[in-house]
């Protein structure tokens, strides 16, 4: 799964145009790397957004193409 339409589906970020401005930006890393939006996402890739002065390092548990909304949380495992 892309990791923009990962982080909309999954709820960290609200829209995937959003997603997709903060991977460009250089503000999401996958393992530790920078990201662009089209990375595919994988069970236990360790993510980290940065929002500002502060971040987000979330692990992927599943994958699924929708899900409501109280089933998002599911999809990661917050690390810090």
């Amino acid at each position: 799964m892309r990791l923009d339409k990962f982080l909309k589906i999954s709820r960290i970020i609200k829209r995937r145009t959003v997603a997709k401005e903060a991977c460009e930006q250089g503000r999401v890393q996958v393992n530790g790397k920078v990201a662009k939006p089209g990375v595919e996402v994988k069970v236990d890739d360790l993510i980290t957004v940065t929002f500002g002065t502060s971040e987000l390092t979330v692990q992927v548990k599943k994958l699924t193409e929708s899900c409501k909304k109280q089933d998002s949380e599911g999809m990661y495992e917050i690390i810090s």
